[in-house]
């Protein structure tokens, strides 16, 4: 794993600690909401700051848009060429609850293209590293660093669909018939955070169907730990998911996949909302 990629899970790390420090404590977690109504407490805002300082310490320095700091107008983002997208604490509403699927995500972005990404697991302490042409990486607490490719089949030969925890969209369920149809039997799934797209990088599922609101930091960094590991996000006209494309921080509705070999398109077109 190249110098830049083990520079970046390191921030995650230590981002990582910080966040336990809030979660292990006994005092409880207070909680804010921000305008949209998404929960913010004090270990979004430790992630946040250890990160912005470790970023800042590389060479070259590059601009930096994490979710828990203020977001400069597209006039500005649309002249970065390159860039870091952060989500410090990814899974708020997981972390309340207290079921340890929440992740910190750290992305390099270029020309729109998620280049780069460290996926980090607090709890358990593994994190999930990729970059386009070097491939994609699991690496424990200990240090054992672990290739992983997506893609992989199941024993026994059934589809896997991943489904959101916390989010659960009726626009789904469509989507999980029709591949019903197409293939038989499907196992779902259930998890928070980016962690889904990490299941489908380490050959655990095969397919994420997201038709439901998401923004950039949720996704860049495990988009390329996903795409390093042979698997493709894409959006509902079957285009990969690209970055700083406009005003609007959102993500288009989208399908994480880990095989790009299979015909998805024609098999999931007739499911998918048409706006």
């Amino acid at each position: 794993m190249e110098s830049l990629l083990r520079e970046i899970e390191t921030i995650a790390r230590r981002a990582g600690a910080a966040i336990m420090e809030v979660y292990e404590s006994t005092g409880g977690m207070a909680v804010q909401y921000k305008d949209d109504d998404s929960p913010l407490t004090e270990a979004d805002k430790r992630a946040n700051a250890v990160i912005a300082a470790g970023l800042d310490e590389l060479e070259p320095r590059l601009p930096v848009l994490s979710e828990e700091s203020p977001r400069p107008d597209y006039d500005e983002r649309r002249h970065w060429e390159c860039y870091w997208l952060v989500d410090p604490l990814d899974g708020t509403r997981e972390f309340v609850k207290r079921n340890g699927e929440f992740t910190v995500n750290i992305a390099l972005v270029g020309d729109g293209v998620a280049g780069l990404g460290v996926v980090h697991v607090p709890v358990s302490g593994v994190s999930y590293c990729g970059e386009l042409e070097l491939g994609a990486f699991r690496l424990e607490t200990g240090g054992e660093l672990t290739p992983i490719r997506s893609g992989e089949a199941s024993a026994d030969g059934k589809l896997r669909m991943v489904a959101s925890r916390s989010h659960l969209d009726p626009h789904v369920e469509r989507v999980l018939r029709r591949l019903e149809a197409e293939f038989g039997a499907v196992e779902t799934v259930n998890m928070g955070s980016s962690l889904k797209m990490c299941l489908l990088a380490e050959g655990r599922a095969d397919i994420y169907p997201r038709l439901a609101p998401t923004f950039e930091w949720d996704t860049a960094a495990a988009h390329a730990v996903l795409a390093a590991a042979g698997g493709e996000i894409y959006d509902t006209r079957f285009k990969p998911l690209r970055y700083n494309r406009g005003e609007d921080l959102h993500n288009p509705h989208f399908i994480a996949v880990a095989n790009t070999a299979t015909e998805w398109q024609a098999i999931l077109t007739p499911a998918l909302p048409t706006a």
